[in-house]
């Protein structure tokens, strides 16, 4: 286990250099707090933001945010502000990613564990909804077949659960076995890149991921995850039964223009859930969805959301 102190999101090195808009400073710069959490001797960190107050009859269920393999909590910086007004939100570091610190193995099921201690750390209430991007996703696939019961719905964003029919030729998933330092930080931020590769026009957002991902160490600058923790067991699940056994509401969303879910994928996968789970696919986008259209990813949320709750009021 890794001790760490809470990160310093001040530091000078983390100021971006691109050009941005107000809507942009005005998320990242959103206060917010770092947690910490033991979870079977593991420091799993979170962040949460500082809600806005609103009249207690609009708060809805609290939602957690998982982020992606490599990634870590602070991909959902200019994103979770715009659920501010009726959420209260959070954002989990995935042990062995972030800034939570490492283990000697990586399963699913501690992912699992994660989560739920976090969802209750976190105070999100007694229906909090998960938000997992691609292998956040899987992992809430995991998490919902076992542990559905928790939640009040799960949202799905771009994660692969291939069918026999695309697993021949699909590109091999790429698990890394060696860590890389760098001697500055300025090169070390050359060095990054989105994986899957795609374009993205909003470079504002690559730089300021990019920043986060980076942590200083005896040998150098490296990135803030341990490569134990993308090996290639890390898809070692049935993911197929998980997402077919999901035990609360579930939705899907897609990219149009994703690199590993394909349009035969993702109706494959919305088969798997069943027809009263949606899928909406975002238009013009890549895999990392939440960067090149950023307002049609809390748009096509904020409707999941909004259904569910009329949904709801129709039940009463």
């Amino acid at each position: 286990m890794i001790n760490r102190t809470a990160p310093n999101w001040n530091e000078p090195y983390l100021v971006i250099r691109e050009e941005s808009p107000d809507w942009f400073k005005a998320s990242i710069n959103h206060p917010i707090s770092s947690h910490y959490i033991d979870v079977n001797n593991c420091l799993i960190h979170y962040l949460t933001w500082e809600s806005k107050s609103s009249p207690v009859d609009k708060i809805k269920p609290g939602l957690l945010l998982i982020h992606g393999g490599g990634a870590h909590a602070n991909w959902w910086r200019f994103i979770a502000p715009s659920f501010l007004e009726t959420h209260k939100v959070a954002a989990i570091d995935l042990s062995g990613m972030g800034d939570s610190g490492t283990r000697e193995e990586y399963t699913a099921e501690h992912r699992s564990k994660e989560i739920s201690a976090v969802l209750k750390d976190a105070n999100l209430g007694a229906n909090p909804i998960i938000i997992g991007h691609s292998f956040g996703g899987l992992m809430t696939m995991r998490f919902a077949a076992y542990h559905g019961e928790e939640v009040a719905g799960v949202v799905i964003v771009d994660s692969p659960v291939l069918p026999e029919s695309e697993k021949s030729s699909a590109a091999p998933r790429r698990a890394l076995s060696m860590s890389r330092h760098y001697p500055t930080f300025e090169i070390g931020l050359e060095r990054f890149r989105l994986l899957p590769a795609q374009e993205c026009k909003n470079q504002f957002i690559v730089e300021f991921i990019a920043r986060h991902s980076l942590r200083e160490t005896t040998s150098g600058w490296t990135w803030k995850f341990d490569v134990a923790a993308m090996g290639s067991k890390r898809w070692a699940e049935p993911f197929a039964e998980h997402l077919h056994n999901m035990k609360c509401r579930s939705a899907l969303i897609v990219a149009e223009n994703s690199a590993i879910v394909s349009k035969v994928t993702a109706q494959y996968m919305s088969d798997l859930m069943g027809s009263e789970s949606p899928m909406i696919t975002i238009k013009d986008s890549h895999h990392h969805i939440m960067l090149d259209q950023p307002f049609r990813f809390i748009q096509a949320v904020k409707k999941i959301l909004s259904d569910w709750d009329s949904i709801e009021e129709d039940q009463k």
